[in-house]
Formats: structure tokens, C-alpha cells, sequence
């Protein structure tokens, strides 16, 4: 009989709970939920080696462990960094940690164009989002940017290297998924950027995954390019027969047209199941798929103002305001 584990407890935000020895801080606070959760750019639990590039997960540890109880001197990386038992850390608590994340968002954006009013990936960018919470109004540096041309990688990607913030993900995912990979990170520090091998394209099986593993706009659907708004369009969960993959996606519909189809995703962003490209790329007919039903999406994302669907549990109120009255008839009558 082998014996019991014993798990470590460790308190984020004032919040505590157990997890196995080995786990990160990162997926400990994931396990509590909420807003203690830090942000990921480049972390992906799917992928292996992922993490320890962007910063943007940095927390104050203010106490080690029970047996230690000294804080770290520095800010620690969550998602490289494994719990200890009585491990005590500060993320939305932590002034430095809330500093130091707003100067690392000020880091990506350097070079960041500001192309949100065209970006296919707006509305559901992640630095976007770190940008609203943490970013600047206005750069305090004067100088010319990195810029690149956007290239085609192949006939269903399109790169813009202007937006890449190399969190390498796309270069794991061709790693571990695929058969062969042609793309790599060249050059180092500011120089660096991602490309592909001479004369080489992404046109593997599994490759159209770069695109959904990619927190900002760098990597975009050729197929979907500039069609419509994410919110604009309907997501429905769908599946199909297919030979290569589960056939389990997201349909991102506009009227009875499929815009797109993506990898279902959960709470964090991560894809659940990858998809081929057949199922990707060439399935945009709705007698191909099986259509299950609306997908829930959060009523904080931008995707959710059509209301397509809200969980079973969730209390609507008319007025979120406790002080506010609701516009009766005679009020409507007097106003005219």
C-alpha cells in the first residue's frame, strides 16, 4: 500500500489552500480562483518548458515555508516558482507586485504598434487586457520602434512580428504537437524575432495551433483575416467526424456564415483539445459540424455583450447599483 502524499498549504491573498508538492504557485492560486490569480503571457500548462519569459506572473513571497519562515528578497516568477509548506504570497495584496507588473506591461508595449482598431486578435488579446489594467496613458520613451514587414508562413498564417512579444509558445506547440517544426526564434535581445526556415512554410497537420496558442496578434488566421469583430460574431460549440482529431471546436458564426473555427478554450485561456487544420481551415460549412449549442462566455469579456448564453447558477439583476431605481412608466411619460 503506498502511502499518502502529503500536501503542502499555502495561503495567496489571505486565501489558503493544499496542493502537492511540486505544483507552482501560479496553478495553486488557478486552484483557488478569482483575482488572486496572477496573469500569464507566456505560461501554458499544455506545453512543457513554457513559462519564465514575459514576468507578468511576478508575486511577493512574504513568507517561505514553516521551516523558513524569511520572505524572499525579490520577486519571484509564480509559474516557475514551486510552493512550500506554509508558504505565504501576496499578488493583488502587493504593492510591489502591482509596480513591478505595470512596469513589465510598460516593457511590452515598446515595441507594440498600436493596432487594436485592426487587429483580428482584439477582444480577446491578453496584453490588451494588461494593458487596460496596468498600462500608461502615454509612453515616456522617444524613439523609433522595431518594425517588420508581415509575412505569410505559409497559406493559413500570417505573421506580424510587430505585435510578437516571443513567449515562444508557438515554437513549443510546433515542438511538442507536430512532427517537425519550421520556425524558430533568430537572433538575440531587441533583434530577436520569430521566423521561419529558408523557403520553409507552416503547413503540418496541427500547425494552424500556433494561432491559438498566441496571446496577441502576431499569429492570425489567413482564412478569417479582417472578416468581422470578434463581437460581432456568435460562438457555438460544435463537433464533426475527423480521422486526425477529436473534431470537439468553436464555431464563430455571423448569421448562418462560420467566420472562423477555433480550439475550445477554458477559463485561462488555454486550449482543451487541439484541432487539425482540416477542421480549422476547410471545414466553413455548417453541414460539416454538429452544432451543440451556445458557448458560455464570461460577462467580463467583450464577446459576452451579446449575452449568448449565462450559466444556470448566475442571479440577473436589473440594476447592479443598490441605490438606483429601475424607469417606471410615469417617470418615461414625465421625461417626454
Amino acid at each position: 500500500m503506498s502511502e499518502e502524499i502529503k500536501k503542502f498549504k499555502v495561503t495567496i491573498d489571505g486565501q489558503t489552500t493544499e496542493v502537492e508538492p511540486g505544483t507552482t504557485i501560479l496553478n495553486a492560486a488557478r486552484q483557488i480562483g478569482g483575482k488572486s490569480v496572477p496573469p500569464a503571457m507566456c505560461y501554458y500548462s499544455k506545453l512543457e518548458n513554457s513559462g519564465g519569459r514575459c514576468r507578468t506572473c511576478l508575486v511577493e513571497v512574504s513568507k517561505g515555508s514553516e521551516a523558513d519562515p524569511r520572505p524572499m528578497p525579490k520577486l519571484v516568477a509564480s509559474c516557475r516558482t514551486t510552493v512550500m509548506d506554509g508558504m505565504e504570497v501576496k499578488n493583488l495584496t502587493s504593492e510591489k507586485t502591482q509596480e513591478a507588473r505595470k512596469a513589465v506591461t510598460e516593457f511590452l508595449l515598446l515595441n507594440h504598434p498600436l493596432d487594436c482598431p485592426i487587429c483580428d486578435q482584439a477582444g480577446e488579446c491578453h496584453l490588451q487586457d494588461l494593458g487596460y489594467e496596468h498600462g500608461l496613458q502615454q509612453t515616456r520613451n522617444d524613439f523609433e520602434k522595431n518594425t517588420y514587414d508581415a509575412d505569410d508562413l505559409g497559406p493559413n498564417i500570417k505573421l506580424n512580428m510587430n505585435r510578437c512579444i516571443l513567449c515562444a509558445r508557438c515554437v513549443l506547440v510546433a515542438n511538442q504537437l507536430t512532427n517537425k517544426r519550421e520556425h524558430g526564434i533568430l537572433f538575440r535581445g531587441e533583434h530577436a524575432e520569430i521566423s521561419t526556415y529558408l523557403n520553409k512554410a507552416l503547413d503540418n497537420d496541427f500547425i494552424g495551433n500556433v494561432i491559438d496558442v498566441c496571446p496577441v496578434g502576431a499569429l492570425t488566421d489567413r482564412t478569417a483575416r479582417f472578416a468581422s469583430r470578434v463581437w460581432f460574431t456568435k460562438p457555438v460549440d460544435a463537433t464533426c467526424t475527423c480521422s486526425k482529431c477529436s473534431g470537439k471546436a468553436v464555431l464563430w458564426m455571423k448569421g448562418d456564415e462560420i467566420v472562423r473555427v477555433t480550439a475550445r478554450k477554458d477559463q485561462y485561456g488555454e486550449v482543451e483539445e487541439f484541432i487539425c487544420n482540416e477542421c480549422r481551415f476547410e471545414k466553413k460549412d455548417v453541414k460539416h459540424w454538429n452544432i451543440e449549442g451556445p458557448r458560455h462566455i464570461s460577462r467580463h469579456s467583450v464577446i459576452s455583450l451579446n449575452h449568448y448564453q449565462k450559466p444556470e447558477e448566475m442571479v440577473v439583476k436589473a440594476l447592479e447599483n443598490e441605490t438606483a431605481k429601475e424607469i417606471s412608466a410615469e417617470d418615461e411619460q414625465h421625461n417626454a
